[in-house]
């Protein structure tokens, strides 16, 4: 997942606007006519039953604390300041009388490194997630601790919240006999979000991995997913799982977790550690600012792509730290040791019962194999080259020892740019089978750009977009991915696989948004994005239909806008700010020795005059910008002075400003200062135009210059050009794709009107005999609605149309995304 410059959070939720068959348009103006055209009688790209799959990462808690069941937090003591400055190891956790967390000898065992230490007639409570631990009335949940006592004690384990007690206190006897795993029952006697589980002790006891479990998980597992959550992705019908994430795989240290390295709690996810008894496994840092249990661990992971019909897609580190870090790890024996650990899961996916790994699978509860087919090496990496050295090593390992496992690579964290060009170029001189690409850009930029891969090679590596989204949970979000998505079908032969991220948020622990599934302790709700992927993945086809569609033409008014000045995490003094138009007529001139009248601050941060220069000085704020001139300037040039005085990036110089959502800014030292980059904001979400690997030296004074003229935009840098782009791709609202249900025989139309008119249609299905009935569902609602936990305004609706004929006609809503099941006779 890369680093991105909006986080866009949820609007007001949004009526939902009645969907029927053929909505007839209140007014004449609100219709805009198309035609679509099909060709049975072609033939095109043949769609792989994995084409859409889901990419699960921990993060917004999405495995402890939301799809693993567990309800204890922190169960087993080991939070620390490396998870979180604000973490101590009894977090979550209340003691009432005495008791310490103990680092020592008397451990549990040597992965598990912390525990209680309790004292006589003391107890503990924890919290659980959210506002507590949920219980539903009539439910039955399991406890489960281990526990050592020198003089034996009863230990008393009880749920209540505010109002009282939730379940009958249970009491279990611990014997003098060492660290023993003991379990009780509970039947929660009403319901609550707010519980709280203790543990009180008649003497002193040291106590680990206290667990509270509900009965009920997903498919009734033990050590098991939560049903609701698990459910929600079933019901997707994904062709593939791709887990651990994510910047969790290739961030942090990648020693392991042993003395050798002193225990280190910050590494990169290695699936070793998430294997086994859970109170084995290692405990770790999250990168997302969090603790990762390893409750929810590689045997899970696996588990649940198999009972979900999934195939499962791990990821593995390269060695190459990526999401900021941007480090090549140059230890040689460390790269064999995760090459090899590579080959060991390879052997735990699918070796035999007997073999090693395959062994420990067996013992984890599964002698069959998990059929792995296809593993990730690496993800995001910004270092091309490095990666892709080491890359190819990871690949003669698998490929010598299994030469059917596909091995994946990546090209970078963005959709273009040097490194990926630089990525891509590497992988095709390789012959590598697949490329992972990533990208969240604005819905504009999905809209502009429905035929990427129309253009790309059809005998070089084929695509796999691992994570992608539009920047927002509102269902013109929605509508913009669903109008990408028909892209994605129509290039079937080249795109193989494609998945939207995030998959999960907890609503109390968000990093990251837009996300698919929203939930919290006792509730989940599926976004708009949700039932847009929903339709897709249980609506695909075996094969593309060839069709074609009537569209909108290019854009032709130039590029319009004031200009602006901003910062992100850094400090900034600009000067000279000179605007002239196309003749060389002065718009805007300001050297700053007197007043900053002319400008107006629209973002964060704190602006002020200091030696005749204008000053940015917050360090920590983020997106400061300052705005001058007419938002209906065009075709002018843009020349100021900039300098960075302190922090982690560089300037921003905005152009084309017309409001404090739609503009465009040269980022110059952008992303930890390790890139520059040309971004266009558009209501709020932003999509890179062009960029380039690049940083800004503190303290040293750049002439920047930016030409607009027309639709077209050069950019120089000390005098030097720096970049040129043409930003005149068409925006288009009315996407289509028709595929072919080999099963059924059905043609599915498949038509995105992201538009507020109606698109009148007159589809034309190229002589072939259809009955005259066609099964519709129909996703339309106003372009803002956002799905809740108390509302649902986005929801797919089923109809039947029948007036499908060989050439008939067809009003597709406004703001709908509608999908025709026609038979075929």
């Amino acid at each position: 997942m890369s680093r991105t410059r909006w986080r866009l959070g949820l609007s007001a939720t949004a009526l939902l606007v009645a969907a029927g068959t053929t909505l007839a348009p209140a007014h004449a103006e609100d219709v805009t006519d198309y035609a679509i055209t099909v060709d049975p009688s072609a033939q095109g790209a043949k769609i792989d039953k994995t084409m859409y799959g889901v990419f699960f990462e921990d993060i917004n808690r999405a495995a402890d604390g939301g799809l693993y069941a567990e309800l204890v937090q922190n169960r087993s003591f080991e939070y620390s300041t490396a998870d979180n400055a604000s973490y101590t190891p009894l977090t979550s956790w209340t003691v009432d009388g005495t008791g310490q967390v103990v680092n020592d000898d008397g451990r549990l065992n040597e992965r598990n490194r912390s525990y209680l230490a309790l004292g006589a007639g003391s107890s503990v409570t924890n919290a659980g997630y959210n506002t507590g631990i949920h219980v539903d009335e009539g439910k039955k949940y399991d406890f489960s601790v281990w526990a050592r006592a020198d003089a034996g004690t009863a230990l008393t384990i009880s749920l209540q919240d505010a109002d009282g007690t939730l379940a009958t206190a249970r009491e279990v006897a611990v014997t003098k006999s060492g660290w023993t795993q003991y379990k009780a029952g509970f039947t929660a006697t009403r319901t609550s979000s707010d519980g709280r589980l203790t543990v009180a002790s008649s003497a002193a006891a040291a106590l680990d991995m206290v667990s509270l479990f509900p009965r009920d998980t997903y498919r009734g597992e033990s050590n098991g997913l939560r049903k609701d959550l698990a459910e929600k992705i079933a019901a997707l019908h994904p062709g593939f799982v791709r887990f651990p994430g994510g910047c969790l795989v290739n961030t942090n240290s990648m020693e392991d977790y042993s003395a050798a390295s002193d225990w280190q709690r910050k590494r990169s996810y290695q699936w070793k550690d998430t294997i086994g008894p859970v109170e084995q496994r290692a405990t770790n840092a999250n990168a997302w600012g969090y603790n990762q249990s390893y409750g929810l661990g590689y045997y899970e992971y696996f588990r649940l792509s198999e009972d979900i019909g999934a195939m499962p897609l791990p990821v593995v580190p390269a060695l190459v730290t990526g999401c900021g870090q941007n480090k090549a790890v140059t230890d040689e024996a460390l790269l064999k040791r995760h090459i090899q650990d590579t080959l060991d899961l390879i052997e735990f996916a699918n070796g035999p019962a007997t073999s090693t790994w395959g062994k420990k699978r067996a013992q984890m509860g599964h002698p069959k194999p998990f059929h792995l087919t296809h593993i990730e090496v690496g993800n995001e990496e910004n270092l091309p080259n490095e990666f892709f050295a080491r890359f190819k090593e990871f690949r003669a390992a698998i490929q010598a020892k299994y030469p059917g496992v596909q091995v994946i690579s990546n090209s970078g964290p963005d959709d273009s740019g040097t490194t990926f060009d630089t990525a891509w170029q590497l992988n095709k001189d390789a012959k590598v089978d697949m490329v992972d690409e990533h990208y969240y850009n604005s819905p504009q930029w999905f809209l502009q750009n429905n035929d990427r891969y129309d253009s790309y090679d059809r005998n070089g590596p084929k695509v796999f977009l691992g994570e992608y989204a539009s920047g927002g949970n509102t269902f013109k979000n929605g509508l913009s991915e669903a109008a990408y998505m028909t892209g994605l079908e129509r290039n079937a032969d080249v795109v193989k696989l494609a998945s939207y991220a995030p998959l999960f948020a907890n609503e109390d622990y968000v990093q990251w948004r837009p996300d698919l599934i929203w939930f919290n302790n006792h509730a989940s709700w599926n976004s708009a994005n949700y039932e847009v992927q929903k339709l897709f993945m249980n609506n695909v086809g075996d094969r593309v239909v060839p069709s074609t569609a009537t569209g909108t033409p290019s854009l032709s008014a130039p590029i319009t806008g004031a200009v602006g000045l901003s910062t992100w995490a850094t400090t900034a003094a600009y000067d000279d700010v000179r605007v002239t138009d196309a003749d060389g007529n002065a718009l805007l001139t300001d050297d700053f020795s007197g007043d900053a009248s002319q400008w107006t601050h629209t973002g964060g941060g704190s602006w002020s005059l200091q030696d005749g220069q204008y000053v940015q000085t917050d360090v920590a704020a983020e997106n400061t910008m300052v705005s001058a001139g007419d938002p209906s300037w065009h075709d002018y040039d843009l020349r100021v002075k900039a300098t960075k005085k302190s922090g982690k990036e560089g300037f921003l110089v905005a152009f084309g400003v017309k409001d404090t959502g739609n503009y465009y800014w040269w980022n110059i030292g952008g992303w930890n200062n390790t890139q520059s980059a040309v971004e266009q904001a558009v209501e709020g979400g932003k999509s890179t135009l062009i960029s380039k690997a690049g940083s800004v030296e503190t303290g040293r004074t750049y002439d920047v210059d930016v030409k607009v003229r027309g639709r077209q935009v050069t950019l120089y840098l000390d005098g030097q050009e720096w970049g040129s782009f043409t930003d005149d791709k068409p925006a288009e609202p009315f996407r289509q794709v028709v595929t072919k249900d080999k099963k059924t025989g059905d043609l599915i139309v498949k038509v995105v009107n992201a538009q507020d008119s109606a698109a009148r249609t007159a589809i034309d299905l190229g002589g072939a005999k259809v009955a005259s009935k066609a099964r519709v569902t129909t996703l339309a609602a106003d372009p803002a609605a956002v799905n809740s936990e108390t509302s649902t305004a986005v929801a797919p609706v089923t109809s039947t149309f029948d007036g499908v004929a060989g050439k008939f006609s067809y009003t597709f809503p406004a703001n709908s995304v509608t999908f025709l099941r026609i038979r075929q006779r």
